[in-house]
């Protein structure tokens, strides 16, 4: 796992175990396990929101026109200039 060997599996493990005490250590792999379920909850969320989002521009297209067209009926931003 992760190129690493048995022995240090070993030594990182007793490492933990010293830092943080066998009391905290189930309390500190739950809270990891939860980060994980909460960005991958929100990581669906975010693929599901593009999904949606993009599906419905593609097929309000009439065919032959491009996406880049510009409704002339908005007028366009001049940009700030900064000198």
């Amino acid at each position: 796992m992760f190129g690493m060997g048995v022995q240090e599996m070993m030594l990182l493990l007793l490492v933990v175990l010293l830092l943080f005490g066998a009391k905290r250590i189930p309390e500190i792999a739950g809270s990891f396990g939860k980060g994980i379920k909460e960005f991958k909850k929100n990581m669906n969320d975010v693929q599901r929101e593009i999904q949606t989002t993009d599906a419905p521009r593609t097929e309000a297209l009439p065919r032959g026109e491009s996406a880049n067209v510009r409704d002339e009926s908005v007028p366009a931003v001049e940009p700030k200039r900064l000198i």
